[in-house]
């Protein structure tokens, strides 16, 4: 019993780190997905426009995906530029690998072109700083509220 136990525990294991990658890490393959998950997504997005024929994209997919595994804040999706024509054309993708930061439906930052690593890491760490900035603001705002006793046309107090 407890020899069956250890064995199927990696495999326990594992089905838990992959789902958490998958869960950080995937692949756009509609226009309706790209709504959902990085239009409406609540955390800042990259998002990795690469071609299956492109050669700087086989170095620069799996360094993202190594970068921004680990922070919590951020997540990958990865659009293969054939499949999705039309999410290409939207963000006037002429040149591949481009890479764009998005938050809230805005592009924040980005790079077209296979970049130096420190650049890509420099990249990378901007958008946790900003992330991170954000959501302290977003944590330490105030309500205010509006005070309605002062009409700002005469300028009487009521009561």
């Amino acid at each position: 019993m407890i020899r069956s136990i250890n064995k199927s525990f990696p495999m326990w294991v594992r089905r838990i780190s992959l789902y958490h990658q998958k869960k950080k890490i995937y692949e756009i393959n509609s226009n309706i997905e790209f709504n959902n998950k990085v239009m409406n997504g609540k955390r800042t997005v990259v998002v990795n426009f690469h071609a299956d024929w492109c050669d700087p994209c086989t170095v620069l997919t799996p360094k993202l995906i190594e970068l921004i595994e680990p922070i919590e804040t951020l997540d990958l999706a990865i659009i293969n530029l054939e499949s999705n024509p039309d999410l290409a054309d939207i963000f006037s993708v002429k040149a591949v690998p481009a890479v764009f930061a998005m938050s809230n439906g805005l592009v924040l930052e980005k790079f077209i072109g296979l970049q130096d690593i420190g650049m890509v890491e420099k990249f990378v760490e901007k958008l946790t700083i900003q992330d991170a900035t954000n959501s302290n603001i977003e944590s330490n705002s105030v309500n205010l509220k509006v005070d309605n006793s002062v009409n700002p046309k005469d300028n009487n107090i009521k009561s």
